[in-house]
């Protein structure tokens, strides 16, 4: 068997997901063209060698629609021989992404790989994509009668069922933003943030490569002032363990953003003259509690760690996304790790959560940071809307 390597990745700064973000203009096939245009060159890489184009993108409507990942391909200019395909798995579509292309590269059926990913938030909501239609149909609606959540909902129930304070979760939150301030003034996302070109409608351009959701000002006692997100009478009555501590600030911003990341077989990255910066030691996917919806993150790292061999301690950097600060304070009472090393350079609470790009922009954080401090193993792990979660754990070469 092949081994899966990384040869590179890169992401876009994080745009607010709303009108007048700064990524709320461009197309969001452009968006991930441009994104698939910057990988290429940064390692000087013949776009006609790669065998697939793996994105993840999670409502796939209007624009995001009919095969996003063939169109960025397009319109990225590659060869028309390079083909693509479009994959949701919620949250974590495009570090699906990433594993399937892992798996084709040691399959041996691909050399060259790009898993990447787009979500233009501020353009394509939350929910847009289901035209307002029952999507779960009769058959799932019999087997939980009572219905199913919200993420919002569920992120409430971990709060309550692990006990978390709305104090613990503000300062998480703030802390995320924290880190993330001391990282941008570092110059720690420079190695993976590439630019985007905007064109405004008199054909002049600018570029974008900040991120915007960093709040630097935001403070735990701030955020202390802002009212639950998610409340309503009817899960008051149906959750009355809920103690309604969820708010906007705790819990990731709307975003736009697209990332890619370029996997292959070792053998090609040694035959093409290419250093590889890690390799893919194992990947997961597993399935949870549909109602708690988001801690699925915890039996897929007991089991990625069973299934790889490596021990808790050997883990050098933790990438638990912030969906909400509910779901990575949960995890880590699960496995008291190291909070230095848990998103040592803040989450998606700060760094924003572009729900089908998050995959490859965590795996790109994760790989900078583990360059950056000279460790050895990485793990990410992401929850994932319907009750799922990816682990990955890789290894810096």
């Amino acid at each position: 068997m092949s081994r899966a390597v990384l040869v590179d990745v890169v992401r876009t700064a994080s745009g607010r997901g709303k009108h007048g973000g700064g990524l709320s203009g461009i197309h969001p096939v452009d968006l991930l063209a441009q994104t698939l245009q910057r990988l290429v060159e940064r390692v000087d890489l013949d776009p006609a060698l790669i065998d697939d184009v793996i994105a993840g993108c999670v409502t796939q409507a209007g624009r995001q629609s009919t095969n996003i990942a063939r169109n960025a391909v397009l319109a990225a200019g590659f060869p028309e021989t390079v083909p693509g395909t479009t994959v949701d798995r919620q949250c974590g579509s495009s570090q699906q992404a990433a594993q399937f292309a892992a798996q084709a590269i040691i399959a041996g059926t691909s050399d060259i790989v790009i898993a990447c990913g787009v979500e233009q938030m501020s353009q394509q909501p939350i929910g847009y994509s289901t035209l307002g239609e029952d999507y779960l149909g009769p058959a799932v609606a019999h087997r939980y009668p009572d219905g199913l959540v919200s993420q919002g909902i569920a992120a409430e129930l971990i709060a309550a069922r692990w006990n978390i304070s709305r104090a613990e979760l503000d300062a998480f939150a703030a802390r995320s933003h924290a880190r993330a301030t001391a990282a941008l003034d570092r110059g720690l996302f420079s190695s993976e943030v590439v630019p985007i070109t905007l064109v405004a409608l008199d054909g002049s351009t600018t570029t974008f490569g900040v991120d915007e959701t960093v709040r630097r000002s935001t403070t735990a006692d701030a955020l202390a002032q802002l009212p639950p997100a998610f409340h309503t009478d009817a899960d008051a009555e149906r959750f009355p363990e809920i103690g309604w501590s969820i708010t906007a600030g705790n819990s990731s911003p709307l975003t736009d953003g697209a990332s890619a990341a370029l996997i292959m077989s070792e053998e090609k990255a040694e035959q093409l003259g290419l250093t590889p910066r890690a390799r893919f030691v194992g990947f997961t996917a597993v399935g949870s509690d549909p109602l708690e919806m988001l801690t699925g993150i915890i039996p897929a790292t007991r089991r990625i760690l069973d299934r790889t061999g490596i021990a808790l301690d050997d883990i050098d950097v933790f990438e638990v996304n912030e969906a909400f600060a509910s779901v990575p304070i949960a995890w880590q009472r699960e496995f008291d790790v190291d909070e230095s090393k848990l998103n040592p350079w803040g989450g998606a609470i700060a760094l924003g959560h572009p729900l089908g790009a998050s995959g490859t922009r965590i795996l790109a954080t994760l790989v900078n940071a583990l360059q950056t401090g000279g460790g050895r193993y990485g793990l990410q792990v992401m929850c994932e809307g319907g009750g799922m979660a990816n682990a990955t754990i890789i290894e810096r070469l």
